[in-house]
Order: structure tokens, then sequence, then C-alpha cells
């Protein structure tokens, strides 16, 4: 697809902007809603603290620099992406390695088999991470810079919304319900898009294709003889060693 720069129409950052804005406070409402009905615990390991503090910060960081760029203050929105791209080095490696305690402990969510929580989870991040590298790679075209940021941001939003969604009455795809729940997202850029410039950007569909191979792929892998071979040297040693890890854990209830 051609990254040649499309006229932007002047209020095309403040919708961007707008649509980054709304999607934070959905994901920080799931997490508001898990504390408020008693299903945290500030009890839990460093590593999940550590990890909660990076994701939070990282949607504070997407938050002001749409809010930096819409309003024009470009040399701050640039010092702020040097940050950016750090805290993202952070998630990379918080990420996986949360997943990897939860799964090693039996602590993963009983309406996600482990075997396949553990595929799935760094799958989503990877994408998100692929649209994140590609929208600073294309950070001198605004059209795509922002757009490719909402996607990032998109493939991040399994966590929140599935703190919403009633994800035990979603079994066996509870997690693919969680984490493409976020499509309509940038289902609203697209539809925006048609309606003001009368055409899609190619970047929500850019966006729409890294979703849906990484929830595909991640069960289509998870599934097979590597899954299992990735799920066995991840629980190695741990007490969740002998759990089947294509077997739903018990409710705690």
């Amino acid at each position: 697809m051609s990254t040649t720069e499309i006229r932007t129409p002047p209020n095309d950052l403040a919708f961007l902007r707008n649509l980054i804005t709304v999607m934070a406070v959905v994901e920080v409402a799931g997490f508001v809603l898990q504390l408020a009905m008693g299903r945290s615990s500030f009890g839990a390991p460093l590593i999940v603290h550590l990890h909660a503090v990076t994701f939070m910060g990282w949607v504070a960081i997407v938050v002001a620099q749409a809010w930096l760029a819409s309003g024009g203050a470009l040399r701050l929105h640039r010092t702020l992406g040097g940050l950016a791209l750090v805290w993202m080095l952070a998630l990379i490696v918080l990420g996986p390695l949360v997943t990897l305690a939860a799964v090693r402990a039996g602590r993963t969510p009983f309406f996600f088999q482990p075997q396949h929580f553990v595929v799935a989870n760094p799958a989503t991040l990877l994408g998100a991470v692929g649209l994140f590298v590609a929208a600073v790679a294309l950070r001198r075209n605004r059209d795509w810079h922002m757009r490719l940021q909402v996607g990032a941001f998109t493939m991040l939003m399994g966590p929140g919304l599935g703190r919403i969604l009633p994800l035990p009455f979603l079994k066996p795809y509870a997690f693919e319900v969680a984490a493409g729940a976020a499509v309509i997202f940038p289902l609203i850029g697209l539809a925006r898009d048609w309606r003001v410039r009368g055409r899609p950007h190619p970047a929500w569909l850019w966006t729409l294709g890294v979703l849906a191979a990484s929830l595909i792929g991640a069960r289509v892998l998870a599934l097979s003889p590597t899954g299992d071979a990735i799920y066995a040297n991840a629980v190695k040693g741990a007490p969740a060693a002998q759990a089947d890890g294509r077997a739903f854990p018990k409710p705690p209830f």
C-alpha cells in the first residue's frame, strides 16, 4: 500500500485525539471497575505492580502525545516521543514476564486456557509493537503516524475491556472477544475517514489485519504441537507443570 500522504482535513488531529482519549477512558474504566468490585488485590506480586504502572504510564503518554500534537506543541511532542520509545521497551519486557509468572503460578484466569494465554498475550503485544514501530518510522507522515498509534493502542486494550465484558460466559473464545472488542475504535476511524475523505485510510486496514492475524495466529499456534512445547517449557519446574495447558482452570468459587 502506498504511504503517500493524503491531504489532511483541518479537524483530523482533533478527531484522532478525541478517539484516543475515549479509548483511554474505557481502558482505565475497566481497571477501576475491577478494583471497585474487589477483584484486584494490592497483595499481588511485585512484577504485577510494575507491569500495571508501566501499562498505565503508557496510556498516559499516548493521550498526552495526542493532545500535544493536536495543540501544535510539536517540539514537546517529539521530546515525549523519545520517552515513549523507552516505555515501549519496558512493556516488551514486563508484558511477557507477568504473563509467564501468572501461568507458572497457576493463576491464569479461569476463562482462559493457560496454553493459549501464554501465547496470545505476547502475540497481541507483538502486534502493538509492530504498529508502534511503523508509526515511528512514518512520523513525518501525519496521516499514517497518528492512525498507526491508534492501532497500537487498539492492540493493548484487551486487559481493560476484559474487565468490563462478561468473559466467564464467553469461553472458549473469551480472549478473542476481549482483545477483538477493541476493533470498534479503528472501525469508527475508518467510517469517519470514509465519510470525510471518500475512502478509508490504509492505516486502518493495517490495524485490522494485524489484530486479526494476532488473534487467529495465536489460537492456531497455541493449540498445535509447537504450542504444547511452548507451554511445557514455560511451566517447567513450576507449580503448574502438572496442569493440562489446554484445560480451563477451575473457577475460584
